[in-house]
């Protein structure tokens, strides 16, 4: 479709569509308005020469992942409101495959870059970090993280992690709960920041170190791990997500116990299968902390802002 086709089709000159088009010529409106209609009925697209529309790329492990999935929700809706193009940009958790993404939105000319996703914070990481930021800087990109620890001058939205795993173990505590049964982490190798600054809410309610076992962060493993620490006199099970509690609970009732007559039950997330399990959490804003980094990137702010957790108290907790 070409603009003589619209002008013919409005009946006015192919310049008086161009004027049209551009937006910043008088023109009269019943004139405007044919012409309008004919884009419309003709479903004409207007190629702007030299235009590159304002894109927001959010990097993340994995797609199937709820809490991801929560936070692209906001990221689009708030990429939207501003205008902006979202591009979703899994990496399967390989931090390779990260650096090259990185590189090709910077060649892309993407506006901002919002990076998701539990890491180790090391040396190595931070320095990673660092290089990648200054790279899209001198492609007038920003790179903003999102529900990571603030590395050096690179702007992040995070939530308040440790807070709430600290109140939902006090929960715990006000319920009579001493042996609670921290279930969450690596089975082996450096632990991540996401579960240890939710291990270390824990440890800082109960004044010592605790009781743990590894799981990594799914149905399965939470099942498999707690099933290995079977039979135990642990009264509560503090489970690092919502889908180790989803898990532990399946291993709780194989072994003839009852949640939470039996062992009280609490999760991290809030996700939609913690209402489903009538789950005791932590609510985490997961769209919230779309929405902001997508503010924060595109304003150009450098600042470091940390959104509220709180614990969603439901059925899986009984006096002990």
């Amino acid at each position: 479709m070409t603009l003589r086709e619209v002008a013919d089709h409005a009946k006015v000159s192919v310049a008086t569509v161009s004027r049209a088009l551009a937006g910043n010529y008088p023109i009269a409106t019943e004139t405007r308005r044919r012409v309008e209609q004919s884009i419309q009925a003709l479903d004409y697209v207007h190629a702007r020469a030299g235009f590159v529309p304002r894109t927001v790329a959010f990097v993340l492990p994995d797609v199937r992942a709820p809490a991801f999935a929560y936070a692209a929700q906001g990221i689009e809706e708030a990429s939207a409101e501003h205008g902006a193009l979202c591009l979703i940009c899994p990496t399967q958790g390989d931090p390779d495959r990260e650096r090259d993404v990185l590189h090709l939105l910077r060649e892309q000319r993407a506006s901002a870059v919002i990076l998701i996703g539990d890491v180790v914070d090391d040396v190595e990481y931070r320095t990673r970090i660092t290089d990648l930021a200054q790279g899209l800087a001198a492609a007038d990109a920003r790179l903003v993280l999102c529900g990571r620890t603030p590395t050096g001058h690179v702007p992040a939205v995070d939530y308040a992690n440790e807070a709430g795993a600290y109140a939902v173990t006090k929960h715990l505590l006000s319920a009579g709960h001493r042996r609670i049964l921290f279930l969450g982490g690596p089975p082996s190798g450096p632990t991540t920041t996401t579960v240890a600054e939710r291990l270390a809410g824990y440890r800082r309610a109960l004044g010592h170190s605790g009781w743990t076992q590894p799981a990594e962060s799914t149905r399965e493993s939470g099942y498999q791990q707690l099933c290995a620490r079977l039979p135990e006199d642990f009264t509560a099970v503090f489970a690092a997500t919502d889908l180790i509690a989803a898990g532990a609970r399946t291993a709780l009732r194989a072994h003839g116990l009852r949640v939470p007559e039996d062992v009280s039950l609490v999760g991290y997330d809030d996700l939609d299968l913690a209402e489903d399990l009538n789950l005791t959490t932590v609510r985490v804003p997961y769209e919230e902390l779309g929405r902001a980094a997508v503010h924060l990137a595109l304003s150009g702010h450098t600042e470091h802002e940390v959104l509220e957790t709180s614990v969603v108290i439901r059925g899986s907790v009984a006096p002990f």
